[in-house]
């Protein structure tokens, strides 16, 4: 279906009325490494008391071992979804063991010069707990582990169905207007993913906190860094190295064609990355010499979730659903925004104004005229991207937008400013300041460069001597900060009944498998 115009934002908040805001979900998946006292990734298991990764709904592993990941479940406000936060990491602290602390920087705490150092997450015997440990051999194979290490913020969020339905009546096209309720709902969310897509320069810049890295991150690859202080390189003006060449990157999806401008043309794109075969992964092979595997395929994706992107459309998977096939079921249920760097300024890596900025900036991105996003203009937000995430707090920084070149902080403070009436909306609804002190908040960033996370991590990496001693100074901060969070007799409860469950789950699944792992893979593939 073509993209047809869809009512503008400016004429929106005339009659949006803050009622159809109620009812918003934010769910938050935040990521760290569990460092040793001396400062390396950690070696050690996932501690056993948190039950299994495999299965806890709330503490999970990411790609490593060591890399914790901690996810909230649907809140229906924003400090509901950092208190949540907040619990989590208040019991997995306790659970630590051997002096270990949670990193709290995006870019990683100390590697060892050899990957092997970096394990791979471990989920048990089970074929699909294998299948989850093969992958991220594959993407070790793929991209190298290092770049696994990195963490990041994910904020999911959903708007009310009421919104979207006042949304449709005010539709001209009657395209539009006679789409079911689903499909109007991902017509819409693929306009935020656009919108969010061509904005993320204005998110690397305000909340972007990744401008230096520890030096062993950088062993055997080729790159323009400066020395910061030993052992540390940066970029003199750089925002998130986490969103540059750095980080995230994947040669092979940028030859995917992969769109957001409808779902079955994404649902396409991504299909035929999961079914096409790549050469250079080809190369690699399938198994080792002892012919045990090192991939799953040797395909653009092993699997849909590899696809690194700033912005995802999401609906919650039933059980045997791959998350594609739940989109083509039931369209999308909630966009998760990915383009967030850990805050080292905060326990939870999220503070209450980014929270309540990304907010205001999905709603505006939902609201705002949202033209399809073909090519060329593709190619012109990754320039933009680049010049943020390397140079985004130089002075003559520029953004390109509508065949001009603007000051990367003119571009910024009007997209900023075009959001109050929609942050006053959101303060509204939700009887609080939260959304426009979040806003002032990065306006002020915007007006200010030196208040940018970014330039204070360069600040205090300077002052602490190297970014070890900062994200140490930071870690045992939060350390205090997590020991004398009070946790209710029923959160405990809770979670100790969680951790349980879910090695009982994990067991379950081992004992009741019939296939072999060799079986399980050969049908897959």
């Amino acid at each position: 279906m073509s993209q047809p115009e869809s009512t503008s934002q400016d004429t929106l908040t005339t009659w949006v009325d803050s009622s159809l805001l109620r009812g918003m979900l934010r769910g938050i998946e935040r990521e760290s490494l569990r460092m040793q006292s001396n400062g390396f990734l950690s070696q050690a298991a996932h501690p056993q008391g948190l039950g299994s990764a495999l299965t806890h709904p709330h503490i999970t592993t990411d790609y490593s071992e060591a890399l914790m990941e901690f996810i909230t479940p649907p809140q229906d406000s924003i400090p509901g979804a950092l208190n949540y936060l907040s619990d989590i990491h208040a019991v997995v602290h306790r659970q630590l063991e051997h002096e270990e602390k949670l990193w709290p920087l995006s870019m990683p705490c100390m590697l060892d010069d050899a990957e092997e150092r970096i394990p791979l997450a471990q989920y048990g015997s089970s074929n699909i707990g294998r299948f989850k440990t093969l992958y991220r051999h594959g993407l070790g194979v793929r991209y190298g582990r290092r770049m696994q290490t990195i963490s990041g913020v994910h904020y999911n969020l959903s708007f009310p169905d009421a919104l979207f339905e006042a949304l449709q009546q005010q539709e001209s096209d009657e395209a539009l207007k006679n789409l079911s309720l689903q499909d109007y709902r991902s017509h819409r969310y693929f306009g935020l993913i656009r919108n969010f897509i061509r904005l993320t320069p204005l998110v690397m810049l305000v909340v972007g906190a990744s401008p230096s890295v520890c030096q062993c991150f950088m062993t055997g690859r080729e790159h323009h860094l400066l020395p910061l202080v030993r052992g540390t390189l940066f970029l003199p003006y750089a925002t998130a190295l986490r969103m540059g060449r750095f980080g995230y990157q994947n040669s092979a999806q940028k030859q995917l064609g992969i769109h957001y401008n409808n779902l079955s043309g994404y649902l396409e794109g991504l299909q035929k990355a999961v079914k096409t075969p790549y050469q250079p992964f080809s190369r690699l092979g399938l198994n080792d010499a002892q012919g045990e595997p090192i991939q799953i395929n040797d395909h653009v994706l092993q699997i849909e979730n590899e696809y690194y992107s700033l912005v995802r459309p999401k609906q919650v998977p039933q059980a045997g659903e791959t998350p594609s096939q739940a989109l083509a079921n039931r369209g999308v249920g909630y966009v998760e925004l990915r383009a967030v760097d850990v805050n080292p300024y905060s326990p939870i890596g999220i503070d209450e104004h980014t929270a309540g900025f990304l907010e205001v900036l999905a709603l505006y991105c939902l609201l705002k005229d949202s033209p399809a996003l073909l090519d060329d203009e593709q190619d012109i937000i990754e320039r933009n991207q680049a010049e943020v995430v390397n140079r985004g707090r130089a002075p003559n920084a520029t953004i390109l937008a509508d065949g001009q070149s603007y000051p990367i902080e003119d571009w910024s403070r009007s997209h900023a400013q075009a959001m109050q009436p929609l942050a006053e909306l959101l303060d509204q609804a939700y009887a609080t300041t939260l959304y426009s002190q979040g806003l002032a908040t990065m306006l002020g960033r915007i007006d200010e460069v030196d208040a940018t996370l970014s330039a204070q991590v360069i600040e205090d990496t300077l002052h602490q001597g190297g970014t070890w001693n900062f994200g140490s100074h930071m870690a045992q901060q939060h350390a205090d900060v997590y020991q004398a969070h009070v946790l209710s007799p029923e959160t405990r409860a809770y979670f100790e009944e969680m951790a349980q469950q879910s090695l009982q789950q994990q067991q379950q699944l081992e004992q009741e498998q019939t296939l072999s792992f060799e079986q399980f893979l050969t049908q897959y593939r």
